[in-house]
């Protein structure tokens, strides 16, 4: 059995590689975002201590969902197979 990905399934894998990209985008932004309106944490108004908890929460998903396309990427170009660990 072939371990390339027939045409449908590579097809997904684009369009999944694309999300996590995309998300990954996001989360930098928002990551951005939140460190300028902030001023790097500086000026967090009263009861907004999420911003904390996002400054922590918004880099690891950044990081994680680029992983993660970064893996799919991998399969759809040939370089791995969905099993290497």
């Amino acid at each position: 059995m072939s371990t390339f990905p027939t045409k449908a399934k590579q097809a997904s894998l684009v369009l999944a590689t694309g999300i996590l990209a995309l998300g990954s985008a996001f989360f930098v932004f928002y990551t951005v975002r939140l460190l300028v309106v902030t001023r790097g944490l500086r000026a967090v108004r009263a009861g907004g201590h999420g911003a904390y908890a996002g400054a922590v929460v918004f880099p690891i998903l950044a990081l994680l969902l680029g992983w993660l396309g970064w893996r799919v990427a991998g399969v759809v170009r040939g370089r791995r197979t969905p099993t290497d660990g």
